[in-house]
This record gives C-alpha cells, sequence and structure tokens, in this order.
C-alpha cells in the first residue's frame, strides 16, 4: 500500500503551503497560495468523518476570499453547482456527482457540448466485471459510490464494482488550463473482480470543434457525429468502421472512419486534441508523465474520435485483450493514482494562425513534462519528487554470433515495473512503470521513481525477446541507485542460416499494401502508417486469389513480399479459408543436432498456427498453437499488439541437403480478422556447426 493512511488531522499547514478544506455535500476544496483543487470523497475506508463547526467554516470563507482575492481564484456555488474561476479558465462542476459540465475559455461560454447531457459532457468510468463475467460499464459519481461504500456487504453477488474513487480538479491561478487525477482505492472484504478499462473522457462542442491534432502528421477535419448514422454512414464488418456516402462535408465522401485509426502508443503520445473555429480554441490533453498508464511504453491507447470526443485512457486492453485486464482477488487491497493530467487551453484571434495552437501545445508538454512530478499535489498518496529516487546504468548486449565483443545496446528501451516474468510488463496493470530509452552507448537513468520494489526490464531494436534482470531493486525516497555494467544475452543457440525482417516488436519491416480505393481514409494515403487503413486483410486475396505467399531466401524482398499479416483469404464463394505460407531455402549442408526456428511475433487474433518441414504429414509438423492472442490487431488497424517469441526445435532427420521448405499455415477457417503479425524469423542451426 501506499505511503500514509488519509488523516485529515496529517494534512500539512506550514508558512509556504498553508491549507485549509471547506467540505459541503461531500465535496472538498483545498486552497492554497496559488490554486484550487476540487474533489469528490465518497467513501473514506478508515472510516473519518468530516466534521466542522459553523465558527471553522466561516474561518475557511475568510481564508478563501484572501487567497482568492490576491491570486484571481474564486469559488461560487449555485444550487447543485460549484464554479471555479482563475481569471483564465472557468469550470463549472456538478455536485455531488463530480460530473465536469462547463468549461468556459477564450470567449466561448462553454467547451463542452451543451447537446449531450450533464453527466456525458466530462466524466470518468470504468468497465469491470466478476471472474468469468460479462463486462459491465460504470459511469462515476460521487452518489453511485457513496451508496455503494454504504450498502457494501462481500456476500451480495449483485454489488456494484467495489472501488472507492477520489475524482480531483485542480486550478491554479495564472494557467491556461486544469488538472485532473483521480485516487482508486480497493477496501479491504472486497470479493474478487477484473478492470478493463477506466478513463476521462471530454465531449466538446459539436458545431465548434471539428479539426484534431495528434501528432505533426495526424491532423485533419473529422466528419460530424450524423456522418456515422444509417443516412449518412455504412457501418461495415467491424462495427466502429464507417464508410461515409453522404457527410455534412462533401470533401469526406467517400472516406472511412474509425476510432482505432487514432490510436498511439503510450511512448509515442503525450498531447492530443482538437482546434475548434469562431472563435479558435485548442483542447488538448498532455501526459506529463506515462508512468500511471498499463502496458507499458508500447500499450496502444485511443485518443480522439469523431464526436468530437477527447479521451484520457487511463487504463485498457485494446491491441492486448484479456490478458492485461487487472484481476483483484478476494480481500486485496490496491490504491493507485491516475493522473494528474493536464488539460491545456490556447486561442488565437486570427485562423491562419490555428496550426500555432498544435505548436503551442507541444511546447506546453514539454514544460508539464519537465515539471513533473508536480508540487502542488495536494494528496498523501502523490510522491513529490524528494519522495522519490533514481536508478541508472548500462545495458550492454552479448550474442557471439554477431559480435565477439560486447555490443551497446543503442536506443533500447528500459524499464522499472513490478512484474517479475520476462516480458510481463507487457500485461501489468495495478502498478506504476518507469521506462526510458537509452543512449546510443546503452547509457540510461530512469529518475522520479515512485519507491517500490522492481525488477529491471527492457528490449533492444535489432534483437529478440525481452531483458530481466532478476535481482529486485528497492527504491527509497531520495535513493540514487547505480546499476553499473547490465548484459543483455538474447536467446540464441547457433549461427543463422537465414532471417526475414528486422526485430522491432512491429510487423512495419514487411509489405504493408495500398488500400482499396473504396475505402480510404486520406490521412494514411502518404503516410509511414499506410497499414492504419481501413479493410487491409482483404487486400491479401487481392494479391494472392488462388494459392498463397511463397516466399524464397535469397531472392525475395520481406518489405517486398512478406504480407504483413498472415491471415486468411476470402474465397470465391465469400467465405474466409486457410492459409499457408511457404518459406523455400537451400542448405548446403546438413548439421546433425536441432535447428532452431525464431518465431518472434508482433501480434496475434485467434490464431490456430502450424508449422510444418518439407512435408504437411503430421510427422513433419514441429509447431502447433491454437486460438492464439485476442490482440484484434488487424480489425483495429494496428501493426503490433502483444509481442510473443516462440522457438520451435528442428531435428536435422526433417532437412535435407539442398532444397527446403518451412510451411506456416494459418488454420483457422472463416475468420475475416483473424491474424498473426510477424516481428521476425530466424533459422539457427545447431550450436557445434
Amino acid at each position: 500500500m501506499p505511503k500514509h493512511d488519509y488523516d485529515a488531522s496529517k494534512l500539512k499547514h506550514t508558512n509556504k503551503r498553508q491549507e485549509e478544506e471547506y467540505r459541503n455535500f461531500h465535496s472538498v476544496l483545498i486552497v492554497t497560495n496559488d490554486q484550487l483543487s476540487f474533489h469528490q470523497t465518497p467513501f473514506n475506508p478508515t472510516g473519518f468523518v468530516a466534521s466542522f463547526s459553523e465558527k471553522k467554516i466561516e474561518k475557511g470563507k475568510k481564508y478563501l476570499s484572501s487567497i482568492m482575492t490576491k491570486k484571481k481564484l474564486s469559488l461560487t456555488s449555485k444550487g447543485s453547482y460549484v464554479m471555479l474561476d482563475n481569471g483564465l479558465v472557468k469550470l463549472t462542476i456538478l455536485r455531488p456527482q463530480g460530473f465536469l459540465t462547463g468549461i468556459k475559455y477564450g470567449g466561448m461560454d462553454n467547451l463542452l457540448d451543451l447537446q449531450s447531457s450533464e453527466s456525458s459532457r466530462g466524466y470518468w468510468d470504468i468497465n469491470w466485471s466478476l471472474p468469468g463475467g460479462e463486462d459491465r460499464y460504470h459511469l462515476y459519481s460521487t452518489t453511485f459510490l457513496q451508496d455503494l461504500m454504504s450498502t457494501y456487504n462481500p456476500s451480495n453477488s449483485s454489488i456494484t464494482v467495489p472501488l472507492s474513487i477520489d475524482m480531483r480538479y485542480i486550478l491554479r491561478a495564472g494557467v491556461s488550463g486544469f488538472y485532473c487525477y483521480a485516487i482508486y482505492e480497493l477496501p479491504p472484504g472486497c470479493r474478487a473482480f477484473d478492470v478493463a478499462q477506466t478513463r476521462m473522457v471530454f465531449k466538446l462542442r459539436q458545431e465548434r470543434f471539428h479539426y484534431m491534432a495528434i501528432s505533426d502528421e495526424k491532423q485533419r477535419v473529422m466528419p460530424m457525429p450524423e456522418d456515422l448514422l444509417p443516412n449518412r454512414g455504412k457501418q461495415l464488418i467491424v462495427p466502429e468502421s464507417v464508410l461515409l456516402v453522404n457527410p455534412i462535408n462533401p470533401h469526406l465522401k467517400g472516406e472511412v472512419d474509425d476510432k482505432y485509426q487514432y490510436s498511439m502508443d503510450n511512448k509515442d503520445g503525450g498531447v492530443h486534441g482538437w482546434i475548434s473555429s469562431s472563435p479558435v480554441v485548442g483542447f488538448w490533453i498532455i501526459f506529463p508523465s506515462q508512468e500511471f498508464r498499463n502496458g507499458g511504453p508500447t500499450k496502444q491507447n485511443l485518443t480522439v474520435h469523431t464526436g468530437p470526443t477527447c479521451l484520457a485512457m487511463l487504463q485498457g486492453t485494446h491491441y492486448i485483450g484479456e490478458d492485461i485486464m487487472a484481476h483483484f482477488e478476494a480481500g486485496e487491497t490496491w490504491r493507485k493514482v491516475f493522473g494528474p493530467f493536464f488539460v491545456y487551453l490556447n486561442s488565437t484571434p486570427k485562423v491562419s494562425n490555428a496550426h500555432s495552437l498544435w505548436l503551442d501545445a507541444k511546447k506546453q508538454r514539454l514544460l508539464e513534462k519537465a515539471a513533473w512530478p508536480y508540487d502542488f499535489v495536494s494528496s498523501p498518496y502523490y510522491y513529490t519528487a524528494k519522495e522519490r529516487g533514481s536508478v541508472s546504468g548500462r545495458l550492454l548486449v552479448q550474442d557471439r554470433f554477431v559480435s565477439s565483443s560486447l555490443l551497446s545496446a543503442k536506443y533500447g528501451y528500459i524499464g522499472l515495473s513490478i512484474a517479475t516474468t520476462e516480458g510481463s510488463w507487457q500485461t501489468e496493470s495495478k502498478g506504476y512503470q518507469f521506462w526510458v530509452q537509452t543512449d546510443s552507448n546503452g547509457n540510461f537513468t530512469i529518475n522520479n521513481v515512485i519507491p517500490v520494489t522492481y525488477r529491471l526490464h527492457g528490449w533492444v531494436p535489432g534483437f529478440i525477446g525481452d531483458y530481466l534482470d532478476n535481482a529486485p531493486i528497492t527504491v527509497s525516497p531520495g535513493s540514487q541507485t547505480e546499476l553499473g555494467n547490465l548484459i543483455y544475452v538474447p536467446v540464441r543457440d547457433g549461427p543463422t542460416v537465414w532471417e526475414i525482417g528486422f526485430p522491432d516488436r512491429t510487423a512495419t519491416g514487411f509489405y504493408v499494401p495500398d488500400v482499396n480505393p473504396q475505402y480510404v481514409n486520406k490521412l494514411f494515403l502518404h503516410s509511414p502508417e499506410k497499414f492504419r487503413q481501413y479493410g487491409l486483410w482483404d487486400r491479401y486475396t487481392d494479391l494472392n486469389p488462388v494459392s498463397d505467399q511463397v516466399f524464397t531466401i535469397g531472392v525475395s524482398d520481406s518489405k517486398k513480399d512478406w504480407f504483413f499479416a498472415h491471415v486468411d483469404r476470402r474465397g470465391a464463394d465469400g467465405k474466409y479459408l486457410p492459409t499457408q505460407w511457404e518459406i523455400k531455402f537451400k542448405l548446403h549442408a546438413v548439421s546433425n543436432g536441432v535447428y532452431k526456428l525464431r518465431l518472434a511475433m508482433a501480434s496475434a487474433t485467434r490464431s490456430n498456427l502450424k508449422a510444418n518441414i518439407n512435408d504437411m504429414d503430421v510427422k513433419n509438423l514441429v509447431f502447433q498453437v491454437l486460438n492464439l492472442g485476442t490482440d484484434n490487431t488487424v480489425c483495429r488497424h494496428g501493426i503490433h499488439g502483444l509481442y510473443r517469441l516462440y522457438s520451435v526445435d528442428i531435428s536435422s532427420s526433417l532437412l535435407v541437403k539442398g532444397d527446403n521448405s518451412i510451411f506456416l499455415t494459418q488454420a483457422r477457417a472463416g475468420d475475416a480478422l483473424c491474424g498473426v503479425l510477424y516481428d521476425y524469423l530466424r533459422l539457427e542451426a545447431p550450436a557445434n556447426s
């Protein structure tokens, strides 16, 4: 459990950081010298109940007034609404539920969608389930949680998700935006349950926000929500994919809209949002740190989608599936702080300068990242810089079949996670993760690490597998742990006979076809992310209408001749058929012993994969796995998901001098969206070769 039990008597009161709490209708406003922090406290697991006399409340009000006058901060309440205002931004919060119903900024009375209900403009939600049960959805509100906790009975099977959620909004003096975070806590005595997803959602003004930006290359005018309805759009076989047949904006006619096309890796994101017209206002979600998001740096998350909707994804299963769900045992206790993330607002009086809002948002993200961890968060569960530590070292690679000397782990990824087995950081969802990229010499320093015991994980582009240092690393407040030289020995038994692709945990090195012109998204026509286009699984059939792919070592080019996804082939009757890929290669001699086939997979979805050597007879079957993966990478237009590595033994008795073949069979039939995305394949000769 984190460092302190919640006790109002332990809140700090110093000359530099004076705090007063004004509680009303189960809401809390923390006032410091330069900020307002409003949060909901529906349930307190320690049993503490706030109790203030009228005299103390009046004293608190006077203190609020003096501080807010000096800093241009104001708090007003009207009926069920609380308004926080710093002169630049005004927030309206519905109490006691805690819904964010209004954001006033830049000449716009409300940036949030007025056509949506007050519970559907700015809100937190969760997808959860009982073990083995169906997915359940809940919209967070204080009333809901308060009723839950006051009636919680572990033996009641109909009880809702047993989590205490403390949702908080921070408005600071002179800051053009506001901060959001939440403290999730699982009190003792709860039943077992699983969490798939939790996030905060912002629905913006439909008539104002039309332009989205998630990277320098990925920006565009988006469809209107009406365009997804049957009279304007046609739903395709992927439910989230809609062909725009009669959109309000005629320039978008014939394009496909799908929220998954705008997914981003955690390591590649950090800022995304929307720009409005008349007035020109930018709405941006900025992640100053990725430490509280699950799945590590390669976890893919949604960012924005037609609505206009802006998402702060904190925990999710997309592109991995059930393997990454957080499983809580009966009686388990847990606490985690999600955030804060920053909602940054900017504006310009000139439409011609609209793009500058994106450039400004990128700069602001760097400022927020440099300020992390924040020094203004008023929670005993949030760790300040002085309460954190650092870990540094140098990662080297030893592969005697590549070099007789140790190699620097150039631009590798190294991270701390509570996961204890190789690669399991990808599916870790309960703790915090801290990742950096090494420099050209393999050096790394991981700063601002929360004090817990971790394992050190990593991987290096150009080498297969996962690095894991099994020695526990305990970080304490202010500690500076120096690990020295660390050596990663990638899995290998013998010299390379042949290899296909480049090991980087994605399928980007293989052939990604052009999109069928009927299903284009113009944003990705000339993009390195052309894999984001809809329907590429059927392009395999277009390229191989009768027979399957044959790849000849030494002749074929993996960038042109190896389809990026091993999918089914559509038959003449429209049914999807198993596919059998062949790898042809020559051996000048066969060494006695065991050859190794390394299959590094970037993703897998509902795949039945088999490998045969030189014959399809059962005695030549060397590998088989059934129903592999729930990544859904094919239908969600991705290029990687959950990384897997298989090592397959091949007896030399199955090989011959001269021509040989390995057959890789996608044996599942009738599934347009199943598939394996290979990262890299390598055949190794026996070690004594």
